[in-house]
């Protein structure tokens, strides 16, 4: 014993920790025969480590590749997209995704990739009138790569575009998967968690993902390097990394989070929340501070990388996530010594700290806003300042936000479906243990003696909660706020969920937390149950849901849109090449794509003058004369107006969030129909404009001469002079 105890003393003394020496007398004892000799490490130990690694990570990429076949299959048949003409698979591209697509074709039908990017960087075909910068504005340098990837390859006799676009994206959902089933592995150390965060992924697939009827969407670029950069900054916290180890993991954390922020236009946001899931966790002591400030710096770097891609584009320039992480450095240098003495005086100090570094990101972001006049994300804020309850707003597109169910709260039915697959229990009950750990240890970190170091208190921390978890703790419940408040981002949060609850579940932490809690820990118990309840969920998942997924596979759909597809074959035949084209911005994106008309607005609404553009355009919908309708078209320079019966007659929202309730409480007129209006709304003098162009009244038809019409839409072509 005495040994023993002189070998801890001295083990302790270089930094390592009294728990590993433990582990590592453990072991040594392990390999002891019980004739004496010792057993072979590299055959044992080492061996069934490099055969754990091989079956692991050969499950993995076979998952990966199954999803990746499988939701290609599923889009195949629920489209039949290989049978349908091309301009039924463009117009399948709906809203946004058609018009990010038309980019990809765009650089195609150039003549040369140097021509694509010229028009590309002088576009003069997305907003009518003006010149603008597509890379600035928006995020498709994936589109530019993969029309030059396409241009160099010798694919083009096999592969048509849009298959080698489809294909890389559901391609993409391979890594995602992958690196959800490894991250679950480096946190629980066993490859079965992997496999069962990839199969909850799957069997969850509508809630944790969209890619089969969504492709183009930034997100599904997004997400799988964000899930990436999860998986690294996992191993990263990893203690005793070895440095060129550590410095292979920075890299693979600074890539994928540059290659998530050049896909998506939300990165900022969603990089925010994870800057303050790195804060409050190094506040608490349960991270190492060293490697905080480098992903602060990482974070920093990458962003402003993307921000000189994207021809300094003033939303990243005037983002919260670049002056918050400044913030967070500058109040280090301030404030020093901030972990040290006793609890009360680290909780007058971190209530400082945290002061501190509120006021100085308002005051940076205030600056830059002010320096370089920057209102691109307001409308995003007066969003925010509604949907929490800070005051009603007549603001139409804080209001048109509101009412898409995409921004509103997650829907009660979503636990529902995350339930009937075990894996919404399976997570709140890790959720609680680890929340319980979590707490114990804050605890013990802000309550240590003012002689201890606070590497030490990390070190004495990691027994009880391991730094990687503690990120991936935090992590889930930010983004589970964020998601309960916003349904669109429950695919940042529902995807991490299937990797926290199969990681808990193969944990020798939690389980261990449970037998000694109930004084039935032994080694061999928490190895039985660590391994048998994931296998026992696997066999449910298996047995309840294969069945109707190979059923869902055999189910053949097809795509049928007649009235949209006579749309675009009219206009493509009917119309000059230069004619431009005013209506609602989702289908003015479909314009773009199989027509390539000039649009007077669209879908990408992160910019200002297009916001208040789009608002102008829609008082087709409003309660405005003919002279007003056609001078503010005219000022687009209009030539045609697409009007749809489906916005005009609305029926999918209720009173007060119909497209024409909106564009009435703008412009202060009383809405249609039965309900409450508020006091100092007045009626309109004239009718509302969609509905009254119809009956062919010469005060209309002096302007506007209707010039094709279907079931849904009606073309109407504006006078050249009046």
């Amino acid at each position: 014993m005495k040994v023993i105890d002189i070998m801890t003393t001295i083990r302790h003394r270089k930094g390592i920790k009294v728990s590993e020496v433990a582990e590592d007398h453990l072991t040594q004892e392990k390999n002891v025969k019980p004739d004496g000799r010792v057993r072979s490490v590299f055959t044992g130990g080492k061996l069934w480590k490099r055969l754990s690694l091989t079956v692991g990570g050969t499950v993995a990429i076979s998952l990966g590749l199954l999803t990746s076949v499988y939701v290609a299959t599923l889009h195949e048949n629920d489209l039949w997209f290989s049978n349908i003409k091309e301009v039924e698979r463009e117009i399948s591209f709906r809203t946004e995704c058609g018009l990010y697509y038309s980019y990809y074709k765009e650089m195609l039908q150039a003549t040369s990739i140097q021509q694509g990017l010229h028009g590309l960087i002088y576009d003069n075909k997305t907003e009518s009138l003006r010149t603008i910068n597509i890379l600035e504005r928006m995020n498709v340098y994936q589109e530019v790569f993969l029309s030059i990837l396409y241009r160099i390859l010798p694919i083009q006799k096999y592969l048509e575009p849009v298959y080698f676009y489809i294909y890389t994206l559901f391609g993409l959902q391979a890594l995602y998967v992958i690196a959800l089933y490894v991250t679950s592995w480096l946190l629980s150390g066993t490859w079965l968690s992997g496999l069962l965060a990839a199969f909850w992924y799957i069997t969850n697939r509508i809630d944790t993902t969209r890619v089969e009827f969504t492709i183009p969407l930034r997100e599904n670029w997004a997400l799988p390097f964000f899930a990436v950069q999860i998986a690294a900054i996992t191993y990263l916290f990893r203690s005793h990394l070895q440095p060129l180890h550590e410095k292979l993991t920075l890299l693979a954390v600074f890539i994928s989070t540059f290659l998530f922020s050049l896909t998506w236009q939300f990165n900022q946001f969603m990089m925010l929340m994870q800057a303050l899931v790195l804060f409050i966790l190094d506040c608490l002591d349960m991270l190492p501070t060293k490697k905080v400030t480098q992903l602060y710096i990482i974070q920093l770097i990458g962003i402003l990388l993307v921000c000189v891609l994207q021809f300094f584009n003033s939303m990243i320039l005037g983002s919260l996530l670049i002056s918050f992480n400044v913030s967070v450095l500058l109040a280090r240098i301030v404030q020093k010594n901030m972990k040290m003495g006793c609890l009360l005086n680290r909780l007058v100090k971190l209530f400082f700290h945290v002061l501190m570094v509120l006021c100085l990101t308002l005051l940076v972001n205030s600056f830059i806003k002010k320096i370089l006049n920057l209102e691109s994300d307001e409308h995003i804020f007066k969003f925010l300042k509604a949907k929490f309850g800070f005051g009603a707003t007549r603001d139409f597109d804080a209001n048109l936000y509101l009412c898409e169910e995409a921004f509103g709260l997650l829907p009660f039915n979503t636990f529902a479906r995350l339930s009937d697959t075990l894996l919404f229990y399976a997570y709140l009950f890790v959720l609680l243990l680890m929340a319980i750990e979590a707490a114990v240890v804050a605890f013990q970190n802000l309550s240590g003696s003012a002689n201890v170091q606070s590497m030490d208190k990390i070190e004495i921390s990691t027994i009880v909660l391991k730094p990687g978890a503690a990120y991936n703790l935090m992590h889930t419940i930010l983004f589970g706020c964020l998601a309960l408040s916003t349904m669109r981002m429950k695919y940042l949060w529902t995807s991490h969920m299937c990797v926290f609850a199969s990681f808990g579940l193969c944990s020798t932490e939690v389980w261990g937390f449970v037998l000694k809690s109930v004084r039935l820990y032994t080694p061999q118990r928490l190895c039985v149950i660590r391994h048998l309840v994931p296998i026992i969920i696997l066999l449910y998942l298996s047995c309840k849901f294969c069945p109707g997924m190979v059923d869902e596979l055999s189910e053949l759909r097809e795509f049928y849109d007649p009235d949209t597809v006579e749309l675009m074959n009219w206009i493509k035949s009917n119309t000059p090449k230069k004619a431009v084209i005013a209506g609602s911005m989702q289908l003015l994106a479909g314009v773009k794509l199989c027509t390539g008309r000039i649009l007077t607005n669209h879908p990408h609404y992160e910019d200002k003058s297009l916001r208040e553009r789009t608002k102008q355009v829609y008082q087709v919908y409003a309660k405005r004369s003919p002279e007003d309708v056609y001078s503010i078209l005219k000022s687009f320079g209009t030539n045609y107006v697409i009007l749809e019966d489906s916005i005009c007659y609305e029926r999918r929202h209720s009173r007060g969030c119909r497209l024409r309730d909106l564009l009435d409480i703008a412009n202060g007129h009383v809405m249609d129909g039965l309900g409450k209006n508020e006091p100092d709304l007045k009626a309109s003098l004239y009718p509302r404009f969609c509905e009254e162009i119809k009956k062919n009244l010469s005060s209309y038809s002096m302007y506007f001469t209707r010039v094709f019409q279907n079931k849904t839409f009606h073309v109407y072509k504006l006078a050249k002079h009046k």
